[in-house]
């Protein structure tokens, strides 16, 4: 999915992944009881600071921090934005 916005800087927009519906045992997980993901797919990509260039691209799998970012609503979307020093891993 392409969006309009472009982030300043160090910051990335990414696409939470669903979260599980299930366990791995097969137990079905209620809405109450579900944790938020914590991966995503970067959709946009600021162009970086002048010393530390960026290391993600558009397209990305990351894992990131249960508490990373700040969710935003963009073209009736639900996102996060967050620096990119908030990412732990490319996967």
């Amino acid at each position: 999915m392409a969006i309009n916005v472009k982030p300043l800087a160090d910051r990335v927009i990414v696409e939470p992944a669903a979260a599980e519906l299930k366990t791995a045992g097969g137990i079905i997980i209620p809405d109450t009881a579900k944790e938020k993901p914590q991966k995503g797919k970067v959709l946009a990509v600021g162009t970086g600071k002048i010393d530390e260039p960026m290391t993600v691209t558009i397209g990305d799998e990351v894992l990131y921090g249960k508490y990373s970012g700040t969710e935003v609503s963009i073209e009736g979307q639900d996102l996060l934005i967050m620096r990119e020093s908030d990412l732990y891993a490319i996967i």
